[in-house]
């Protein structure tokens, strides 16, 4: 349990910079001139960053062993973090180089969720899921440092603050990994990348949970985007003057993600219990609800839509943990790089598009001048709901297929 608890620190600490961008969004919209399709856009480059990386590192860790790309990953996902942090001074730069810095952070998860995998062999659900969760405290971290950060030494100060946790991260990783051995799965000869990919495909059930994941990214990845600056609009349209209104929506949000930890070492243990396929389907359907209301109920006081940002957080991220153990227990250990990458191209791919999407929506609603916030806002945050639709529709047909009683001893 300690190894786990030194390893998800690892996690969080690598994390932290995926909220830089969101957590400073309204004011660099305003200093660099961006409209919202441009700052959704800086975040997808991310994503799309992200999917490439954890797409390449999946197949790296079933051919090199999942331990030494982790340590390799975490060197470049300092470097890059650092790059961003210090040169990034405009739109482009922004959308290049935290793009690049998305494409160095997925050491520190696919091959990680390989080495939990390998070294936890019982109650998988809930190591993955305090694994998951370390990801959301560091999402959290990020956006207090960034909320601290922001009064005293503004966007950039917050840029390189974040930016050197991904530094302990590394040291932390490394710790953690000294006693464990880097494992290659052997195949046989003449199977290559593209034979792993094959028999993943093949796999039925393993897709129809990599689906349900992917829908379930769109709605969570657009989520985690846009809560801070929604946050932010809530407090301005409350009379708090832009640069604090700024720094309380990523507070606020910052809280918000709290729960997420909470949610997903709650997903994954429940699913232990409960099935995995049932779990899955009642936090699935709870957070859909939250995407399709969110929006509609800026003007609300506060501390209501606070709460409802904790539920929508807690619910959204609760199912994160549950997938990736399903797909643990449906794949062979020798293709699992291959399947968390396909998931990783296919959730990643649908997250780097819904923010964009999202921005979208809020400049066509703006641009009329005669819509309200609350349908702005609520059209906005309506098209995740609309994106993670299928996912349920995918984890139900994998409920009613016979190979469903391998999760989680036969609980489905």
């Amino acid at each position: 349990m300690l190894w786990l608890l030194q390893f998800s620190a690892a996690r969080a600490a690598f994390a932290t910079m995926f909220t830089a961008w969101s957590a400073v969004l309204p004011l660099l919209q305003t200093d660099w001139q961006m409209n919202a399709w441009q700052a959704g856009m800086v975040q997808s480059a991310y994503h799309v960053g992200y999917l490439i990386s954890l797409f390449s590192v999946g197949f790296l860790s079933d051919r090199h062993g999942a331990r030494r790309i982790y340590l390799l990953s975490g060197v470049a996902a300092v470097v890059s973090g650092l790059m961003f942090a210090l040169l990034a001074d405009g739109f482009v730069s922004a959308l290049l180089l935290f793009g690049l810095t998305g494409l160095c952070s997925g050491g520190s998860y696919t091959p990680g969720l390989a080495i939990i995998a390998q070294r936890m062999r019982e109650r998988q659900g809930r190591a993955l899921g305090y694994y998951l969760a370390a990801a959301s405290l560091g999402y959290a971290i990020g956006l207090l440092i960034a909320s601290a950060m922001i009064p005293l030494a503004g966007w950039r100060g917050a840029f390189v603050v974040t930016a050197c946790c991904p530094l302990l991260g590394l040291l932390l990783g490394w710790q953690a990994l000294r006693g464990v051995p880097n494992i290659v799965h052997a195949l046989p000869d003449g199977h290559g990348d593209r034979s792993r990919l094959l028999e993943v495909v093949r796999n039925k059930p393993a897709m129809l949970s990599i689906w349900g994941y992917s829908f379930h990214a769109w709605e969570l990845l657009g989520l985690w985007a846009w809560l801070p600056a929604f946050l932010a609009a809530a407090a301005i349209a409350g009379g708090t003057a832009g640069t604090q209104a700024v720094s309380l929506g990523a507070t606020l949000t910052a809280l918000t993600y709290l729960a997420a930890v909470a949610g997903s070492v709650l997903g994954g243990s429940l699913s232990d219990r409960f099935g995995r396929t049932a779990m899955t389907l009642l936090m699935s359907v709870a957070s859909l609800a939250c995407s399709f209301a969110f929006g509609w109920m800026i003007g609300l006081p506060m501390f209501v839509l606070v709460a409802v940002a904790v539920f929508y957080n807690l619910t959204a991220v609760a199912d994160s943990s549950i997938h990736s153990t399903t797909l643990t227990e449906l794949t062979d250990p020798r293709y699992l790089g291959a399947a968390y990458s396909l998931r990783s191209v296919l959730g990643f791919g649908a997250g780097a598009i819904s923010p964009w999407v999202f921005g979208l929506v809020l400049d066509w609603g703006r641009s009329g001048g005669g819509l309200p916030d609350h349908v702005i806002w609520g059209l906005a945050w309506s098209t995740l709901g609309l994106g993670g639709l299928l996912g349920p529709l995918a984890i139900w047909r994998l409920r009613r297929r016979p190979e469903a009683t391998r999760l989680a001893g036969g609980k489905r």
